[in-house]
């Protein structure tokens, strides 16, 4: 990729996040309503997820009519250009339709299979985060100017927070809890946010020393993973593979290998 190229996805990806996170943020109805639901009668849609993934693909598609896309809410599209979208327009649905602060709106760039360009944007903590491969991760807030991201040195387990979240199938669910409840006594504490978006983006600004999660998507972590990875985060799945559905690990350095050996022992990618 050229450095134009870099600048021009990248440019594309934070107006899409950040005017999806306005919408999504000064346009939510006070009656609010689920659309639909997806796994589970407990895994929800609202309508704001729909608006907000055709306003991105609209104006990404609008720029670039050649690249295809991947969206939690059905977009779907094969391009021509090498280059992909993968989008989860509402990260944090449940969050979102309670009114609780912590969602986000996550687009990533792929180039030939790989990411290349990573935007969060977190509205109601007037917080984004971005990182073009090879080139560092950032964010802008309240304070001046964008800010390079870094993680935390890597505590010792015991002394670790580390984040996860729960599926919304009730077995898969309860099979998760019971992994935490062992993982529980050997760390400092665990978090569940409800967005894995923003998980992935405290651990890149040293909120978090660890995270893991079973049954994300592609969407869930596409932008996150290469965020928390130029922060300098190490991410996998179980030993030796890529995030997958059946487990997403990430860690600071030093961390993530005690973290990961910890869940396949404990078996977190199944039942």
């Amino acid at each position: 990729m050229t450095d134009a190229l870099h600048r021009e996805l990248l440019e594309l990806a934070q107006e899409a996040a950040r005017r999806a996170g306005e919408l999504l943020r000064d346009g939510r109805p006070a009656d609010l309503a689920v659309a639909r639901t997806k796994s589970s009668p407990i895994d929800v849609v609202t309508e704001m997820d729909i608006a907000a993934e055709k306003l991105i693909t609209d104006l990404i598609s609008g720029r670039r009519p050649e690249d295809g896309f991947l969206g939690e809410e059905g977009a779907s599209v094969e391009g021509t250009s090498g280059i992909r979208w993968v989008i989860d327009p509402l990260d944090g649905t449940v969050n979102y339709l309670y009114g609780l602060p912590t969602w986000a709106v996550s687009v990533a760039a792929e180039q030939d299979g790989e990411t290349v360009v990573g935007v969060v944007a977190a509205p109601m903590r007037g917080e984004t985060y971005h990182a073009v491969r090879g080139g560092g991760a950032w964010a802008t807030g309240a304070w001046e100017g964008e800010q390079a991201l870094a993680c935390r040195p890597a505590p010792p387990l015991d002394q670790a927070l580390v984040s996860t979240g729960f599926n919304y199938v009730a077995h898969v669910r309860t099979h998760q809890a019971e992994v935490a409840a062992r993982l529980i006594p050997l760390l400092r504490d665990i978090r569940r946010g409800g967005s894995a978006a923003v998980d992935l983006c405290d651990l890149a600004c040293g909120r978090l020393d660890g995270y893991y999660e079973r049954g994300l998507h592609a969407w869930d972590v596409a932008a996150g993973d290469l965020i928390a990875r130029e922060a300098g985060a190490l991410t996998g799945g179980r030993p030796g593979e890529r995030p997958t559905g059946d487990l997403t690990v990430a860690g600071t350095q030093g961390l993530f290998e005690p973290l990961q050996r910890l869940l396949e022992d404990f078996g977190a990618w199944h039942d």
